[in-house]
């Protein structure tokens, strides 16, 4: 199986532009897809994983706003089936959690590679389920409700031996009750790392559409996530989210009072005043060049991908964002 090449090194922000890193950042979604649905075809399949790490951490401090921007473009349409855009997702946003709660390096590592591989013993299945409009038959109830410890199981047998990561992997559905944060609480302490990674798990799938449901808004995900939960951990891990990606993050799509919809480039100084690109005008017209706001302070709501009904493909909208993004940094 032909593995794509991992780059030896990420250009400096200054040395490229942002088309470069969306290339960059296909290639490890593409690289990452081929591992997850052959693992034990891959030679030396936990360097491989920390290789992707590396490679995914270098393109978030290249530009965290573009990573924001494509991770939730991702989570909407991907190119290479739900569960390799999943785990990737799902492990950039525990790296941004990771470096806001700062935790232990040892923690973040185990953390974000779990991320990548918590699924991968039902990875095919995991791609036929998010094209399946019928409910689960008996035999995919079976695969799903074991592939935790069966996921671990198989990280195990392809070398994995870091066993934070492989509990992670086996605890990454832990319940969500009311759990009690200890009196010598910290940040830093990994007894939180199964609920971050259940967390991120849930608010990326409920972005995420189906063949049998449409995604929430990255509003409504986050409020799901955290309403009602009763749940120190989930509580102070929803509060980090909100910081790392922002109330309105880059990628996502608002209405604003006028009646236009835009899609968020970038956060700005006010968390309810991102820039944004406007894609479509009051009167519900596709505007052939967006009209940029670097500071869009009224905004009605959140929209999801199929309550902004854009015309834009993917690749087309990624455009937009990054021009975008060239503009307001001058």
């Amino acid at each position: 199986m032909a593995i794509p090449p991992l780059p030896t090194a990420v250009p400096l922000p200054h040395e490229q532009g942002s088309e470069d890193l969306l290339g960059l950042w296909s290639d490890l979604e593409s690289g990452l897809s081929m591992v997850l649905a052959h693992p034990q075809a891959v030679q030396e399949f936990p360097r491989k994983i920390l290789q992707y790490d590396q490679w995914m951490q270098a393109l978030v401090r290249a530009d965290n706003d573009t990573a924001l921007f494509l991770l939730f473009q991702l989570a909407s349409t991907s190119s290479v089936g739900y569960s390799a855009s999943h785990a990737l997702v799902c492990a950039t946003l525990c790296h941004l959690l990771a470096q806001e709660m700062r935790l232990h390096p040892a923690g973040r590592d185990a953390l974000v590679r779990a991320a990548m591989t918590m699924n991968v013993s039902m990875t095919q299945l995991q791609d036929e389920l998010a094209l399946q409009t019928d409910r689960l038959s008996s035999a995919q109830r079976v695969v799903v409700d074991r592939h935790m410890e069966d996921s671990a199981l198989l990280l195990r047998r392809l070398g994995v031996d870091d066993g934070l990561w492989l509990e992670l992997v086996r605890d990454h559905h832990v319940e969500s009750g009311n759990a009690r944060l200890p009196a010598w609480n910290s940040l830093a302490q990994p007894m939180q790392l199964p609920h971050i990674l259940s967390a991120i798990d849930r608010y990326a799938a409920m972005i995420s559409p189906r063949a049998s449901r449409g995604g929430r808004t990255a509003a409504d995900s986050f409020g799901a996530l955290v309403e009602g939960r009763g749940n120190n951990y989930i509580t102070l891990i929803g509060q980090a989210l909100l910081r790392a990606v922002g109330r309105f993050p880059p990628g996502s799509f608002v209405q604003l009072e006028s009646g236009e919809t835009a899609v968020v480039v970038q956060n700005g100084e006010r968390a309810e005043a991102p820039s944004v690109a406007v894609l479509r005008d009051e009167e519900g017209v596709v505007l052939k060049q967006p009209r940029l706001h670097p500071e869009a302070d009224h905004i009605r709501r959140s929209l999801s991908h199929e309550q902004a009904a854009l015309p834009h493909g993917y690749l087309r909208l990624l455009q937009i964002g990054v021009r975008a993004r060239k503009v307001f940094k001058g």
